[in-house]
């Protein structure tokens, strides 16, 4: 068991936010730093995994907001860390949908299709504004009576809301960072650039983070605050104390309350995170032994139309990112996404190739592997990334952010304009850091008031004894040869009383 030993800060969790945010720390002279990280590796839901002969990566995946005026961080790192990068466009996916017969959608009924779903959205969200101008509540805001959606119309609407994100608006990321984004194609993982940066600041060495100021496998439990600091409890049993807690555990831990708090977070706080919707989104990823879907320019993604909304809907082959890997990826979220994390890979491949087979023939050949993540039964995760609502009630999100005494938020949860992606937490971590540092200035200004206050009343009675001790002695009828001062001996003195 590690001996209890009181550090400056506690980081508790080791992906973007945490590692930015110890950055920060360290770069301004607090180096007396502890971070906990539950698994076995740093990056959180930033995780690479071979498969195929190539590197998938099962959770982040593209850096998104590139080309604009303002350098988006994520990509600054990519660049300085020489990530291996392909351009991605997914916008012509509309124009690639397959119905159930495997014929494919007409380019102009597509076209239709994903322009009357945008402005039907762009409706929606402008009703939604007004509502809440005028004082009203989201919720109560009156929909138009349901029509039964047809596949295509499902398979749009999955792919504009889930697929895209949940956001008709334009976006904080587009607007500030630029609309291109860049699929990661790189051996060494998304990850590489977390190591490359932590080689700034901790002792790394081959590629690896050997800092003992990052202590892995921790999987925090408990954690008691108080106004004096804070203790942390692991599931091993170690004790660690500090003054400061940055958490960096996802929206979805918070939720599920792996980690105990005592005393227990405010209502204000629990209320905050339980209106946080979490987002599953899982990429299933597929090896055949050759290509039998259509390649080349536009071709890179393409859509399955089906009477269940979600089901199989999104495809991308991975010939840009890797050349003759023979992988095709299908996205999942939510709903479907819990179902097929609870049932066996054999049934999630046997469906998987029932939809290809609609699509391109029963002639294609069988996979031959599947890796399907499993980022909801994930307990360090449970989830992939936090989902505000479009209208979302400001409010929610500072409360989300704001500290509750010695503990600090970060996550892409807690930003409020870029809540979702990788430089989301990025920018949070830096953020925590800043909010945490005038903190403890201001906790430096309080000490210092309090010893001056504290000082005053002694420093008045040791004036008071000078006196007396001065009256006292020039009061004495004696003579002190002045050679014993210059001699630096001061006679002893005694009084009669």
């Amino acid at each position: 068991m590690d001996s209890p030993r009181r550090s400056s800060v506690i980081i508790i969790g080791a992906g973007v936010s945490g590692l930015s945010a110890a950055k920060v720390l360290i770069e301004n002279g607090v180096e007396d730093v502890v971070v906990l990280e539950a698994s076995d590796r740093v990056g959180g839901r930033i995780r690479k995994q071979d498969f195929g002969g190539v590197t998938v990566e099962l959770g982040a995946g593209w850096i998104v907001g590139v080309g604009g005026k303002e350098p988006n961080p994520a990509w600054e790192l990519a660049e300085k860390s020489n990530l291996r990068t392909c351009f991605s466009d997914y916008s012509n996916a509309r124009f690639n949908i397959y119905d159930r017969s495997g014929n494919l959608i007409p380019s102009g009924l597509a076209a239709d299709s994903y322009k009357k779903a945008v402005d039907s959205a762009m409706e929606k969200l402008r009703k939604l504004e007004a509502n809440v101008c005028y004082g009203g509540d989201v919720s109560i805001v009156t929909e138009p009576p349901p029509t039964q959606k047809t596949p295509i119309e499902l398979a749009i609407d999955f792919t504009l809301h889930d697929f895209e994100m949940a956001e008709v608006e334009p976006i904080a990321t587009y607007s500030d960072f630029g609309d291109q984004e860049f699929l990661v194609a790189d051996e060494r993982g998304y990850e590489h650039l977390l190591y490359k940066m932590a080689e700034d600041f901790l002792f790394t060495s081959e590629g690896k983070i050997l800092d003992t100021r990052l202590k892995l496998n921790k999987v925090v439990r408990e954690l008691k605050h108080s106004r004096d600091g804070v203790t942390v409890m692991t599931e091993d049993g170690c004790v660690y104390e500090a003054n400061y807690v940055i958490l960096s555990v996802s929206i979805g831990v918070l939720q599920s309350h792996l980690i105990s708090f005592s005393p227990p977070l405010p209502r204000w706080k629990t209320e905050a995170i339980e209106k946080l919707d979490v987002m599953v989104y899982t990429k299933i990823f597929l090896k055949f032994p050759r290509k039998f879907w259509p390649c080349g320019p536009g071709k890179e993604f393409f859509i399955y139309a089906h009477e269940r909304r979600g089901y199989y809907t999104f495809w991308q082959h991975m010939e840009n990112a890797y050349p003759g890997s023979n992988i095709l990826v299908v996205t999942l979220t939510n709903g479907e996404s819990k179902r097929v994390e609870a049932q066996s890979d054999e049934e999630t491949v046997k469906e998987a190739m029932g939809v290809l087979k609609d699509m391109f023939g029963p002639n294609i050949p069988e996979a031959t592997d599947i890796l399907v993540p499993r980022w909801w039964n994930n307990r360090f995760q449970r989830g992939s990334y936090s989902n505000y609502p479009i209208i979302s009630n400001h409010q929610v999100v500072h409360d989300i952010k704001a500290p509750v005494g010695c503990i600090f938020f970060t996550g892409e949860h807690t930003s409020k304009k870029y809540s979702g992606y990788v430089h989301g937490a990025y920018l949070t971590g830096i953020d925590t850091v800043n909010d945490l540092l005038e903190e403890m200035g201001r906790q430096d200004e309080r000490s210092s008031e309090n010893k001056t206050s504290l000082s005053e009343p002694l420093l008045a009675m040791t004036d008071s004894l000078n006196l007396i001790q001065n009256d006292a002695v020039t009061s004495l009828k004696c003579d002190v040869p002045t050679q014993l001062y210059l001699g630096g001996k001061l006679p002893k003195l005694c009084y009669d009383y």
